[in-house]
């Protein structure tokens, strides 16, 4: 019987240990972001250039005059920052249309984040956006949402880039868990 406590109050660490390092869904994956650090596009040896198609909804303004910035990145931290995509003299961002830009910034991995940025009276609401490169999949983000006034707004799929992202565990606490359930269980059925 005392064997049978060891191995259950063994067993709930290991337990809780594991849950510990299991994916949590983020509720913030689309909150607007007040915090993030936008670095402008440093000039080094690897420069790529990046397909941004932005869809704008079918039941946004008919166009918007507003200043639109864009950032996006992987998870490395490198970060493409474009100051100003917007053009109001050739009322960009229409109703139901898809405005293309071919973006320089530094090179990339896949892009996993996306933020969007909006100041001005107008509003705006946007259907995607779709980042792609022939160095890096196709990504598409979809908002179909109403992009908030002077604040960054968009998704960070980032994995380990926040609190909520989920970090693996490392292969030797995954073997030293195998070996404690293994020992245990031997004890406990001999």
């Amino acid at each position: 019987m005392v064997r049978l406590h060891i191995f259950l109050a063994i067993f709930s660490i290991i337990s809780i240990h594991a849950s510990s390092s299991s994916p949590i869904p983020s509720t913030e994956s689309t909150l607007p972001l007040f915090s993030i650090r936008i670095k402008p596009n440093q000039t080094t040896a690897s420069t790529c250039t990046f397909r941004v198609r932005i869809t704008t909804s079918c039941s946004s303004v008919s166009y918007t005059r507003d200043q639109i910035s864009l950032s996006f990145g992987d998870a490395y931290g490198n970060q493409v920052y474009v100051p100003r995509i917007d053009n109001p003299s050739a009322r960009a961002f229409e109703a139901c249309s898809t405005d293309t830009y071919d973006v320089s910034g530094p090179c990339t991995y896949d892009v996993c984040y996306v933020y969007l940025y909006r100041r001005g009276r107008d509003g705006w609401k946007v259907q995607n956006v779709q980042i792609s490169s022939p160095y890096i999949r196709t990504v598409t983000f979809k908002y179909n949402t109403w992009i908030p006034n002077d604040v960054w707004f968009g998704f960070n799929y980032c994995n380990g880039s926040s609190s909520r992202g989920y970090n693996k565990p490392q292969l030797s606490t995954l073997i030293m868990i195998i070996a404690l359930l293994f020992f245990v269980l031997e004890w406990c059925l001999f």
